[in-house]
């Protein structure tokens, strides 16, 4: 996890913000973590607490094309001036914190984290949602005390640094329940429940499974979003979504579980806001349509179980013919995300991300590709790769750019150019 500068221990965070002033502590907060979907979800409950009339910080990550998208307030980013500003002070912080005895230097991902901290408790925000960037227990977010604790759900990932089984990861994750909050989980295992459950109630924790205390449905589904039907505790809602895929019904049930759990914490929500934040809420990147005719959809597809997932959701999206461009991170299971990938593809173009370090040999992804029978080439590298798509598809197909995060942030500039 060289990106975010993994380090296990929460002291050089904890000593960073105290030099600030401790900025975690001028907002209420809801803290979000899970294998998949933790950053969607968070994006949907920042925008019904929006919708609620709250002013609303939203800490996600990793980012598609800045970091500055990690720190949003209202919706916005922070902006080039404020980050600069910020940065400096911080990074002078660091060396300080740096020199005190026990102490190390703070990591990237820690200074982020301390970064948008500082944003949102200088912007006054009433609340912050925090995606944690890896695990929860040791994770740099995890110096808060949320009024509400998500746990999307739990699988293997990052082994080597959370556990090799999923109860391991599961106690990992669940490191961000703290005492009297409310915990919201849509795990399918029973296992995890049970083991979350016992925090839950070691914490003096109230616990709202997604699936059985929340149900949901889904009632439509087209390339334009989503309609689907919630049963909460408190209310029935009829919602629709912008966002696409399967996985999205789950996560706006869940981002409807943690509205209701602040409701019952006497937060004012009102149920139009939950209908609002909802429908209103976009997630760049996951499974997004940035061109038609033909349609063009990103992917940021993040592990093998988020492959599985994204497969599924490719039955609700109409085509005659699927391009598929993937590019994956060295690290993940190539085998397994190419057969979920490129297991619904006419044809595989495998390329690599701007991140050559992180990158795997696009020829290993093509051979995998080959050896489910499917027609592959390998393009240099990302512009290439689209471009060469976009050649072979007809109007009526469907290109589908998806792997890594760092795949799609490329892309989606084609469409979207970064700011200078």
């Amino acid at each position: 996890m060289d990106r975010l500068g993994s380090k296990p221990g929460l002291e050089a965070v904890a000593a960073l913000l105290e030099r600030l002033g401790s900025p975690e502590r001028r907002f209420r907060s809801v803290h979000v973590t899970g294998t998949n979907g933790k950053g969607s979800t968070s994006a949907l409950i920042a925008g019904i607490l929006r919708a609620a009339g709250y002013s609303v910080g939203l800490f996600t990550s990793p980012h598609l094309s800045t970091w500055r998208e990690s720190i949003i307030v209202d919706g916005e980013k922070i902006n080039r001036d404020d980050a600069a500003a910020l940065m400096g002070r911080i990074r002078v912080e660091c060396e300080e914190t740096a020199k005190t005895p026990g102490l190390r230097h703070p990591t990237q991902f820690e200074t982020l984290t301390t970064a948008a901290f500082q944003h949102f408790a200088e912007r006054g925000v009433d609340f912050a949602v925090i995606e944690v960037g890896m695990g929860g227990r040791l994770d740099a977010t995890n110096v808060i005390s949320p009024e509400v604790a998500v746990i999307t759900n739990v699988s293997l990932e990052h082994t080597a640094w959370l556990g090799d089984t999923v109860l391991k990861i599961a106690r990992e994750k669940s490191g961000i329940i703290k005492s009297g909050c409310s915990v919201v989980t849509a795990t399918t295992n029973d296992e995890v429940y049970n083991l979350l459950s016992e925090r839950s109630h070691e914490e003096g924790a109230t616990l709202t499974r997604v699936g059985t205390d929340v149900k949901y449905a889904v009632q439509s589904s087209s390339i334009d979003g989503q309609t689907l039907r919630v049963d909460g505790g408190l209310a029935t809602y009829s919602l629709s979504t912008r966002l696409l895929g399967e996985y999205q019904v789950v996560n706006g049930a869940t981002a409807v579980a943690a509205a209701e759990a602040l409701i019952r914490r006497g937060f004012n929500i009102p149920q139009r806001a939950i209908v609002e934040g909802i429908r209103d809420t976009t997630w760049p990147g996951r499974l997004e349509v940035v061109q038609r005719n033909p349609l063009v959809l990103l992917d940021g597809t993040k592990d093998a179980e988020a492959a599985k997932a994204l497969r599924r959701s490719l039955n609700n999206i109409p085509r005659r013919r699927l391009i598929v461009v993937i590019a994956i991170s060295g690290d993940k299971d190539i085998s397994a995300m190419v057969r979920e990938i490129a297991g619904a593809a006419d044809h595989v173009i495998a390329t690599s991300h701007r991140v050559r370090s992180r990158a795997a040999d696009p020829g290993i992804i093509a051979e995998e590709a080959t050896k489910l029978g499917k027609p592959s080439e390998v393009q240099p590298d990302v512009a290439s790769a689209v471009r060469r798509a976009l050649e072979i598809a007809e109007p009526a197909d469907a290109v589908l750019v998806a792997g890594s995060v760092f795949l799609v942030g490329e892309a989606r500039e084609l469409w979207h150019p970064r700011e200078p």
